[in-house]
């Protein structure tokens, strides 16, 4: 491509900086037209806009110094006059440090280019039949009035070529290429045009000139003000339209105008509202089935026959726990655990189980239904073969192409950056440094779980645990409540610091890996930045779900944390009501603060650059210089929306089962999303370059990892979290004969028998609690269900016949939930085809009018121009593919 570019687009790509006639922009003056987006001639439209400061009037650099910037940007500034590009410059109406360098791209240019860059352009309408859905009559009542935005118009199309330029459909040049193609052929050309050249080494790129100062911003113009239209007739007002009909408030319950968003903003914006959309709309199902079966919870809490064992003062009341820590705990009654114990009955249900399960297929039906509607936009927004044939190298790699290669497949000398040992160096280095960094994170776990651990005493001795206390407030604030809560927003402000962190070292990583294509470098960085949050985010809930009070002996011999520090119990109903706690405090903070450093920190940044501005000044304000005022997008695009709806993916699936109420959160939360980050981007942001993608990249693979793995800790969670299989063991095996000794299947008893019996004699002198026992009572129960053989029982404190029984059952239930769910999400996945046979006849329909429209025209040339030779080529081709007579 490079080569294509130097040889036939960009014959003079190298001028040289001491060349003496240098091109410069023409100079105009405001002509007090604030809507225009046009030159002062009022007929070149205005493709993209560079702002600079005058280097004759700046005071922070070296006199030398200013005149080398001022070099390079002259330089620039006449390679692009030499690439075909017409340059217009103003001064500022506010500053007159600023100078506007607005650009325009003539209509041979813009031929040109597309061709270079594979732009697939109209060929003619779309004349397939299409049936209405069922549906229709109910979704027209929600999408936006076709009289207010009207309906795209479907076209065939094809890469363009300028050699056939009269078989596209064109009629009229000035939209021909509509504005966000104009500006993506614009940015291709500043992102390539050189500036300077040193060591033999070009210097090229508007990022470059970007990042050492010489321009201050570059970008396209919005068309008009969102707040009214466009007071130029010529001039669109598809911006104010995009935030009455889409951003705007009011339109929280309405579809989105994907195809108006993707014309206005790009595909890439597009695919991202796209799926935003699908999965809110998605979320709207699981949420109704999760509220559900939080309802059932509520209804049956009641009727949770071990939590009235728990509160009753002749069954939870003559039940002494053991002291939870060495020495300064104390004894303790099972009462004091009454409230959270009806709490965990809402959320530890079988409704619970249900839904655990439908959310595993719930998934697939997502990401199938998802595939199915992506390659619908694959094919409408022209991206089905965007990546093969369109997308270009980035100029970072371009740029340090200095090792010559040979290419297996064209078996020709080509230039990349590293040679094959290089890459191995680059890539070991790469993954070395994951593994580090994602080892710190696991480092600052380790850091709270001591916390939990060595707080947990702090709070056991100050705490009032006396049996005989009734303070109200020992209903709620136990020392494992206080420790839970303190911990889990410790966790989260940790999380918050970690990911500003490995955010930059990401980037880092990434960058020096060097990628070739921006696709390649945003899914390099997307699969980073996701194990880094996987691990930061989810590690405390794992801890939470599957190791905590796992490990931790029984009274007599407990286990110690880095030889020091007893290991956490969990409550006698487990913790699980610990764990939605954990994900109720993420999951919120999370959000809260997102939607802070999102919304109000740009808002903020405008308004004091807006008031400061409009204070020294009343004169009409152009449209160019309203836009630079606005806050930048960044180079990462819509990366970091991805990756906050990707990690809120995680929580809604990996963990649904302790929290059902998590896809209502996470819909709400969306609706809300949608509209903000439309409002976002509409009024707080400059336009963006729009941009090519074909699909959602490697966030679609992580999405399919994702629910994998959801169905294994679903299904864990269930077993080893919940107390639900060991109660289901007691009520069909424990409660009757020859085990129990109910007539017949209850649940009655179900505390008594499953809490250990210790004798506190057996207590060691490190772990005897300094507190006097009192009363009659030589034993205490344990906390946790163990399940162990009472005291002088021959093989006493081990496990019994009960514990057996449970770790078989909760065995056989991971084994048979993941079979089931995994078969029906194969029967699914084969069902629902990735692309529907409506889409696959358009694709097929392309294809037959490119070959003839493009190709048939070329052998008619052909005919005309070598006559009887033509006819007899042409004959000879039609007989060979007759049938024969028999």
């Amino acid at each position: 491509l490079v080569l294509e570019l130097n040889q036939v687009i960009i014959p003079t790509y190298g001028t040289l900086p001491d060349q003496q006639n240098l091109h410069t922009p023409e100079w105009v003056d405001f002509d007090d037209k604030p809507d225009s987006l046009f030159f002062k001639d009022g007929q070149r439209r205005i493709d993209f806009v560079l702002v600079y400061e005058d280097e004759s009037k700046k005071m922070t650099h070296k006199r030398s110094d200013r005149k080398k910037q001022k070099r390079k940007r002259q330089v620039y500034e006449s390679n692009l006059i030499n690439n075909g590009l017409q340059l217009e410059a103003t001064r500022s109406v506010l500053d007159g440090k600023l100078i506007f360098v607005k650009v325009h791209a003539p209509w041979e240019v813009l031929c040109t280019y597309a061709e270079v860059m594979h732009i697939k352009l109209p060929l003619q309408h779309n004349d397939l039949k299409t049936r209405d859905s069922a549906f229709n009559w109910f979704s027209r009542l929600f999408r936006v009035d076709e009289n207010i935005i009207k309906p795209e118009q479907e076209f065939f199309t094809a890469p363009f070529q300028k050699e056939h330029l009269s078989n596209f459909y064109i009629q009229d040049k000035d939209t021909f290429f509509n504005p966000a193609t104009r500006s993506r052929i614009v940015h291709f050309i500043l992102s390539r045009v050189e500036y300077a050249t040193k060591n033999n080494v070009k210097k090229f790129g508007i990022n470059k000139l970007l990042d050492t100062g010489i321009y201050k911003a570059a970008f396209p113009l919005h068309d008009s003000s969102f707040r009214h239209p466009s007071a130029d007739p010529h001039c669109p007002s598809e911006r104010y339209l995009l935030y009455r009909e889409w951003a705007h408030p009011r339109n929280i319950f309405k579809l989105q105008p994907l195809d108006f968003i993707r014309k206005y903003y790009g595909e890439k914006i597009g695919i991202y509202f796209a799926w935003l959309g699908f999965y809110t709309n998605m979320l709207t199902v699981a949420a109704v089935v999760g509220v559900g079966c939080f309802l059932y919870g509520c209804l049956t809490k009641d009727n949770c026959t071990w939590s009235q064992e728990v509160c009753d003062p002749n069954i939870g009341g003559n039940i002494i726990m053991c002291p939870q820590c060495d020495k300064v705990c104390t004894y303790w009654n099972l009462t004091i655990t009454c409230e959270s114990s009806k709490k965990l009955c809402m959320f530890d249900s079988y409704g619970t189980l249900v839904f655990a399960v439908f959310m595993g297929i719930w998934v697939t039906i997502f990401l199938e239904f998802w595939k199915r509607r992506q390659a619908e936009l694959e094919y409408e927004w022209d991206t089905v073969e965007y990546l093969e044939q369109e997308e270009q190298v980035r100029p970072e790699y371009e740029a340090r192409c200095t090792h010559v290669v040979m290419n297996e497949i064209t078996q020709q000398e080509e230039y990349v950056p590293y040679t094959a040992c290089g890459k191995c160096v680059r890539m070991t280095f790469c993954t070395s440094a994951i593994f580090f960094w994602i080892l710190l994170i696991v480092a600052s776990v380790v850091g709270i779980i001591v916390y939990r651990l060595s707080v947990f005493l702090v709070f056991s001795a100050k705490l009032s645990q006396h049996i005989s206390g009734t303070e109200a407030i020992r209903k709620y604030l136990t020392p494992q409540t206080a420790t839970s809560v303190t911990a889990s927003l410790i966790s989260f402000v940790v999380i918050m610091i970690l990911n500003i962190i490995y955010e930059k070292v990401a980037i880092l990583i990434t960058d020096f890996e060097l990628p070739r294509t921006q696709t390649d470098y945003e899914n390099s960085l997307t699969t980073k930045m996701f194990l880094f949050q996987f691990a930061n985010y989810y590690s405390s809930c794992f801890y939470i779900a599957f190791f905590k009070g796992k490990f931790v002996g029984h009274p007599g011999s407990p286990v110690y944390w880095l030889g020091k520090y007893r290991n956490e119990e969990c409550d006698p109903g487990g913790c699980l009501l610990e764990l939605t706690t954990q994900l109720a405090i993420i999951v919120g903070g999370k959000a809260i603060w997102n939607n802070i450093q999102e919304v109000l920190l740009p808002l903020v940044k405008n308004l004091i650059g807006r008031y400061s501005a409009t204070a020294r000044s009343e004169k009409v304000v152009p449209r160019w210089e309203h836009d630079y005022h606005l806050q930048p997008i960044g180079k990462l695009g819509l990366f970091y929306e991805y990756l906050e709806m990707v990690i809120q993916f995680g929580f809604v699936t990996l963990f649904v089962a302790s929290f059902p109420l998590a896809p209502l959160l996470a819909l709400i939360n969306n609706m809300l999303e949608i509209r903000l980050d439309a409002w976002k981007l509409t009024t707080q942001f400059r336009r963006m370059v729009p941009q090519k993608a074909q699909d959602i990249g490697a966030w679609q693979p992580i999405l399919q990892g994702i629910a994998i793995l959801a169905v294994v800790t679903n299904a864990m969670i269930i077993a080893f979290t919940s107390d639900m299989i060991p109660r289901l063991v007691y009520y069909w095996s424990f409660s009757v004969p020859p085990y129990g000794s109910h007539s017949s299947y209850t649940m009655k008893g179900y505390i008594n028998s499953t809490l250990s019996v210790f004798n506190i004699s057996d207590f060691k002198n490190a772990s005897k609690p300094s507190s006097p026992w009192f009363g009659n009572q030589t034993t205490c129960r344990q906390v946790y269900r163990d399940l162990r053989y009472p005291p002088g029982h021959q093989h006493q404190y081990e496990h019994n016949i009960y514990y057996w029984h449970v770790t078989a059952a909760k065995l056989a239930f991971i084994i048979v939930m993941e079979h089931v769910i995994y078969f029906v999400k194969f029967i699914i996945s084969y069902v629902i085809p990735d692309v529907s046979e409506k889409t696959k006849s358009k694709v097929k329909r392309e294809k037959y009018l490119t070959q003839k429209l493009l190709h048939e025209n070329d052998l008619r040339g052909v005919k005309k121009n070598m006559g009887k030779i033509a006819d007899k080529i042409i004959k000879g081709a039609d007989s060979t593919f007759q049938p024969k007579d028999k």
